[in-house]
């Protein structure tokens, strides 16, 4: 295992990646968008092996926006076919290794069949306390607020941070300390709106099927020399 970058009480417990340039990166090599999320899908595997050598707690993964839906019909469905191969393929040896997986998002786009994918996803690797990987599928910021609110109401409780992030999708999951953005794009892209209010945001220039452990290192070592003072002074 190749040696942490920064001391162990450096390294971010929470760690949230809008995984951006699939395509940008398929079309500069005449490849299909296909192939580029196929790609993306390998750094996914080696960004979250590195996440457990380093000790990260939580990755959240920006998989499919709601905004999405609107891409062209055969290359959504060639995400969801691939969503279904990872899940088949991958969870057995995250069940080894102690990883957790959820979704974050709404359920009413999806198959029936991704849908029991994702619960059985769910269910095996409910035990697993080394990481927690959170699928942020059919995901959307504004729903996600708008939907706890509605909650709030429905409930007939008082509105305080307290109640309404237990109606998060995120519910008992710690705030992102580092959010991570590849392809160079400086926006937020209706992304965890509520939870990253004072998440450390990193840009790079490579596109998500370039990205590795080597370059989430380079994320953290840049992470852990800025200084966070949550509004107050240091």
């Amino acid at each position: 295992m190749k040696e942490s970058p920064v001391s162990k009480e450096l390294i971010p417990k929470h760690i949230a990646v809008i995984m951006d340039g699939n395509g940008r990166w398929a079309e500069s090599k005449g490849m299909s968008r296909s192939q580029g999320h196929a790609a993306g899908a390998k750094s996914v595997k080696k960004v979250v092996q590195r996440c457990i050598e380093l000790g990260v707690s939580y990755l959240t993964l920006y998989s499919f926006s709601t905004e999405n839906w609107s891409r062209p019909e055969l290359e959504i469905d060639s995400l969801m076919e691939l969503l279904l191969l990872q899940l088949s393929k991958e969870v057995p040896e995250l069940v080894k290794q102690g990883v957790r997986l959820m979704h974050y998002g709404s359920r009413d786009k999806f198959s029936e069949e991704v849908l029991a994918a994702l619960d059985k996803a769910s269910a095996e690797t409910a035990e697993g306390k080394i990481l927690t990987i959170g699928l942020a599928l059919d995901y959307s910021g504004r729903s996600e607020l708008l939907l706890a609110i509605n909650k709030l109401i429905s409930d007939g409780v008082a509105v305080t941070q307290e109640t309404l992030e237990q109606r998060l999708f995120t519910a008992g999951v710690p705030d992102p300390d580092l959010l991570i953005r590849t392809a160079g794009e400086f926006r937020i892209s209706n992304f965890l709106l509520w939870q990253i209010a004072y998440s450390e945001i990193y840009v790079t220039e490579q596109c998500w099927p370039d990205f590795d452990g080597e370059a989430l290192d380079a994320a953290i070592v840049n992470y852990a020399n800025r200084t966070r003072k949550f509004g107050a002074v240091k």
